[in-house]
C-alpha cells in the first residue's frame, strides 16, 4: 500500500544488526514516495549508528529493551512517549511479540505490519510477508504497492562523516601498499551458519599466496575466532574483529575487492559497500531471502543434503551432529567460485 501525504512517520525496528541495515533501502522508497514528511526510527542501541546514517531519517529514537527500557511497565512509558510525538503513521517491519505491543500502546491508529506479526489483530493495516522474496523487497513491500518489484536498485545508503573516512583512509594505506584486499568474515551467532574453521584457513592460505591482504573481520566476540585463523595464516592476513564500527567497518569494505562471509549480518555489509560479497551457506540456505542481491555478488551452498535447512536461524551444534553442510562444502569448490566473482 501508498502512504500519501504523511506529516510524520515512525519506522519501529528493534531487531538486530542485519535487519536494520536491510530496512535501509524502504526507509529509501518511503522518503521518495513521500518526500515532505518527516521520517523517525525506533530502534536498539547497538544498531542506532546505522540509522543515523541514513540520510532519509531525521531522527533516531533509542530503545533500549535490555537496560533503561527493560520490563513492561518501561514498554508502557517508552509507547506513551511515541504516542504522543504526533506521528500520523507507523511502519513497523519487526514481527516480534515486543514490536506489537509497543504499537498497540502506543496509541497510534494508522499503522501497518506483516500479517505474521505476533499478535497481529493490532496493525490497521496487514501486509502478506512473501517468503519466497528477498528481505529488502519484503520491507519495502510495507510501504509501497509496486516498489518491491525493483528492490535490487536500492541498496543499503549510508553517510560516513570525515572523521569516519580520515581514520580508515589512514589504515588501509598504512597496511595495504600495493596489494589487493579481500575481507573475511569467519564469524557468526549461530554455530551451524559458520563455514568450518579450517576450511576458512584453506581459504585464507591460498589468497594469500596469489598476492591478496586478507581482513579479517567482526565484532569483539570474533576476536578469538580470527586470531586462530590470523596466527596458523601467518603475513599479509589481518585480525581487526572489534577494532572498528559498524560504520566504519561498511567503509572500509569499499576499500575491498571481495568479501567471503557466512549467512550472517556481514553480508548486508557488502551490499552497503557495493562490494562482490560471497555469502557462504552451512546450516541454512538462500531461499530464506537474506542473500547478496547484487548482480556481481554469488552464494554457495550444499542444497541436495536431505537434513538441510535445518532451521531457519541455526543451531549451537549439528543437530545430526555430522555437520555435513559445511564440512563436506570443500575448499577448492568455494575458491572456484572466488575465481569467478573476482
Amino acid at each position: 500500500m501508498e502512504i500519501l501525504n504523511q506529516i510524520k512517520i515512525v519506522v519501529v525496528q528493534t531487531a538486530f544488526i542485519g535487519d536494520a541495515v536491510l530496512t535501509l533501502p524502504m526507509l529509501e522508497v518511503l522518503a521518495k514516495n513521500n518526500p515532505d514528511a518527516i521520517i523517525d526510527v525506533v530502534t536498539i542501541p547497538i544498531t542506532s549508528e546505522i540509522f543515523q546514517a541514513s540520510p532519509f531519517v531525521n531522527e533516531v529514537i533509542v530503545y533500549d529493551k535490555r537496560n533503561t527500557h527493560k520490563g513492561f511497565k518501561a514498554l508502557l512509558s517508552f509507547a506513551r512517549m511515541l504516542g504522543n510525538r504526533g506521528y500520523s503513521y507507523l511502519v513497523a517491519p519487526h514481527r516480534s511479540l515486543r514490536t506489537s505491543l509497543l504499537v498497540l500502546f502506543s496509541g497510534i491508529t494508522e499503522s501497518v505490519g506483516f500479517n505474521n506479526s505476533s499478535l497481529p489483530i493490532i496493525y490497521k493495516h496487514l501486509v502478506d510477508y512473501p517468503y519466497e522474496l528477498h528481505e529488502v523487497a519484503r520491507n519495502i513491500s510495507l510501504v509501497s504497492t509496486n516498489g518491491a518489484e525493483k528492490y535490487s536498485s536500492y541498496l543499503p545508503m549510508m553517510l560516513f562523516s570525515d572523521e569516519s573516512k580520515k581514520k580508515i583512509d589512514f589504515f588501509i594505506s598504512s597496511i595495504a601498499k600495493d596489494k589487493k584486499i579481500i575481507a573475511i568474515a569467519p564469524g557468526s551467532v549461530w554455530k551451524t551458519k559458520r563455514y568450518p574453521v579450517e576450511h576458512f584457513l584453506s581459504l585464507v592460505r591460498t589468497l594469500i599466496s596469489k598476492n591478496y591482504l586478507i581482513l579479517l573481520i567482526g565484532s569483539e566476540v570474533e576476536f578469538k575466532l580470527n586470531e586462530d585463523i590470523q596466527k596458523a595464516a601467518g603475513n599479509n592476513c589481518v585480525n581487526i574483529a572489534g577494532r572498528h564500527s559498524i560504520l566504519e567497518t561498511i567503509y572500509l569494505l569499499t576499500k575491498c575487492n571481495l568479501l567471503i562471509t557466512n549467512d550472517s549480518a556481514p553480508t548486508h555489509f557488502g551490499m552497503a559497500a557495493d562490494i562482490p560479497v560471497l555469502t557462504i551457506y552451512c546450516s541454512t540456505v538462500p531461499d530464506f531471502g537474506f542473500f547478496p542481491y547484487t548482480g556481481k555478488s554469488g552464494t554457495i551452498s550444499l542444497n541436495d543434503l536431505p537434513c538441510k535447512p535445518c532451521g531457519i536461524h541455526g543451531y549451537e551444534v549439528c543437530p545430526l551432529s555430522h555437520f555435513n553442510c559445511g564440512q563436506k562444502l570443500l575448499p577448492e569448490v568455494v575458491l572456484a567460485k572466488i575465481d569467478t566473482l573476482l
